[in-house]
């Protein structure tokens, strides 16, 4: 299992990109897309600080932006989802969104879980 990005929640994705512009180098932009099954919309980042971003908006954070929350979650890069889900089941984590295809990812499938540390993704590999 590996890091394969950090979540920003955002109110307007082009006006955060804008912000995160003035402190670091973009490398790469995908566009902004909706992704109808997360009900959201989201970017990708590849940045000069060696991580990459995503960008979300809607409803899914729109709690959180409007209090200023910005860091949403980690995202882990994992060979076998449904096993990395049932080992973080059984040490007390908590499922928030079953497996389903994400749109940015190429229709890789995502599931969200609530650690005691706070909200993860996994992403198949």
């Amino acid at each position: 299992m590996k890091i394969h990005h950090v979540g920003i929640a955002c109110q307007d994705i082009n006006e955060a990109i804008q912000e995160f512009r003035k402190h670091h180098t973009i490398l790469e932009q995908s566009k902004i897309v909706y992704d109808e099954l997360q009900n959201a919309y989201l970017c990708m980042i590849k940045a000069d600080t060696g991580f990459d971003y995503e960008f979300i908006s809607g409803e899914q954070v729109n709690k959180l932006s409007k209090k200023g929350v910005t860091y949403y979650h980690l995202c882990y890069e994992v060979d076998n989802l449904e096993e990395e889900i049932q080992k973080a089941l059984n040490n007390d984590a908590k499922i928030i969104s079953e497996p389903k295809p994400a749109i940015l990812f190429q229709n890789k499938k995502v599931a969200f879980l609530y650690f005691s540390y706070g909200l993860v993704e996994f992403v198949e590999k």
